[in-house]
């Protein structure tokens, strides 16, 4: 049970993004036309609620790929990533509480935009865009949507925790050790 519950935090991942990325689809035109745009105390731009699609991955990286090429990319070479993300979660006993977590975010913000990548033609629906202030080169963040920032945060909650959870990881290397040790015993 520890294991499955959560992936009750994939599930809402994956719901609420696609829920918003519908509305978003449905109810914004695609730029020029504007969007939400709200503003901080000293007038500039802080986020902005638009509809843009983005047919690569992350920073619209593959954007020049060939048809053919994308699908095995963007599609499959995931997939089948996040299976394997699945498989080891499931087969290992070496994560924490917090990582299993993390890895449960991690897999719902994969397949969040996957959905997008097999169901939208026109490419994964991206709708938060932040001013980034000049920082790495950048005036506005690249689009986003919850998939992205979902992913994006439980990795770093996931780092964070490799390097926290010690304790946790030494605990479950005991009673792994202790488990094998009852099995070797219960041998003949």
């Amino acid at each position: 049970m520890k294991k499955l519950l959560p992936f009750s935090l994939t599930a809402f991942i994956i719901l609420a993004d696609q829920a918003v990325k519908t509305f978003i689809a449905q109810n914004w035109r695609l730029p020029p036309s504007g969007g939400v745009f709200i503003k901080d105390v000293f007038g500039n731009d802080l986020l902005w609620i638009v509809h843009v699609r983005n047919k690569a991955i992350a920073f619209s990286l593959g954007e020049e790929l060939s048809d053919a090429v994308r699908p095995v990319l963007f599609i499959i070479l995931p997939l089948v990533a996040l299976g394997a993300v699945i498989w080891y979660y499931f087969k290992s006993c070496d994560f924490t509480r917090s990582q299993r977590w993390a890895v449960a975010g991690i897999v719902g913000g994969g397949l969040g935009n996957l959905i997008d990548r097999v169901f939208r033609p026109d490419g994964v629906v991206d709708f938060i865009s932040v001013k980034f202030f000049g920082l790495f080169g950048f005036d506005r963040w690249p689009t986003f949507n919850i998939a992205d920032a979902c992913v994006v945060v439980c990795c770093i909650v996931l780092l964070l925790s490799i390097f926290t959870d010690k304790r946790d990881i030494r605990a479950n290397q005991k009673a792994r050790k202790s488990l094998m040790e009852q099995k070797k015993g219960g041998m003949p």
